[in-house]
């Protein structure tokens, strides 16, 4: 089913985002959770299975479409959320680039390391490998929506989009993983995937 409700979360306003610094880069330290974007246009809730699988105009959807994981995990947004023109970061705000999320893995020690710092020590299925939140970044499990339109690996992945573009069909994004300390780093992300999104200051 396809929302254009007039309830809508509009931009938080820079004094109310709660943020980290890590090394000389400011970070959202929640995921996003808006359905307009930047200029107050509605971003279209997405709940049919077969819709959100071929769109190609931005839309956001929660986890399982249950918004009681919308206060725990953010919205999930598929990437052409991501690359309106309109904006989907606050404002100040922008979407990191694959080379800005590289930065912050290398500042923590690298990839291979990098993730236990980043994820929260609570939330996340058993072991939670390596987890400290030394970065206080407290990522979550919040999981995905894939191409398919189908909801997958909430407790055990953290999957967030960059702005950067591989092609027509992929987009690159980072993730985490209960099972071991690392930032996983793909350039195969299916645009019409729904990730969670956090935002880095300009």
């Amino acid at each position: 089913m396809f929302f254009l409700g007039c309830s809508t979360t509009p931009p938080p306003t820079s004094q109310s985002i709660s943020s980290v610094t890590i090394c000389n880069q400011v970070w959202m330290n929640k995921n996003l959770d808006v359905s307009t974007y930047r200029n107050g246009d509605p971003i279209p809730e997405v709940t049919d299975t077969a819709q959100w699988a071929n769109l190609t105009t931005g839309a956001w959807c929660y986890y399982n479409n249950d918004p009681a994981n919308g206060p725990i995990y953010g919205k999930l947004y598929n990437w052409y959320a991501v690359n309106d023109p309109r904006g989907l970061a606050p404002l100040g705000w922008h979407i990191p680039t694959d080379a800005e999320w590289t930065i912050l893995s290398n500042c923590l020690g690298g990839e291979s390391v990098a993730g236990g710092k980043m994820k929260s020590t609570i939330g996340w299925n058993s072991p939670n490998t390596g987890a400290t939140n030394s970065s206080g970044f407290a990522g979550l499990p919040g999981g995905y929506c894939g191409g398919d339109g189908k909801f997958y690996k909430v407790g055990l992945n953290g999957v967030w989009w960059s702005s950067s573009e591989l092609d027509i069909t992929y987009a690159s994004h980072r993730f985490l993983y209960y099972l071991n300390a690392s930032v996983g780093i793909y350039d195969d992300g299916v645009k019409s995937s729904g990730f969670s999104i956090r935002c880095i200051k300009n």
